[in-house]
């Protein structure tokens, strides 16, 4: 699978998620309190809610709808109504990009 360019490392404050389109795909891009980056589907999987519109604290996502909590370091659901977990996809920092292989 290619690396994928995502966006600017520092375009994503810490505890903090944008949302990322690409291949008529949509994703979230996280950054934990440790200075982390993280790529989910951008979905939940409850309801079909972006993501990128969650609240991040640590390394977890609240879905803005139901608040759902998913764990964004490995996709697993921590609080329902959601059931089904988060597809993560791997990513890392390149000369300060977000690049995620998709």
């Amino acid at each position: 699978m290619p690396w994928t360019f995502a966006c600017a490392a520092t375009d994503i404050a810490a505890e903090d998620v944008i949302r990322f389109d690409h291949g008529g795909r949509t994703f979230a891009i996280f950054r934990n309190h440790e200075n982390g980056y993280f790529c989910t589907d951008g979905l939940c999987t409850h309801e079909d809610i972006h993501l990128a519109d969650g609240l991040v604290m640590e390394n977890t996502v609240e879905c803005p709808k139901h608040a759902s909590i998913f764990d964004f370091t490995s996709g697993e659901v921590d609080t329902p109504p959601a059931c089904d977990n988060l597809r993560t996809y791997p990513t890392r920092i390149e000369d300060g990009r977000v690049m995620v292989e998709i």
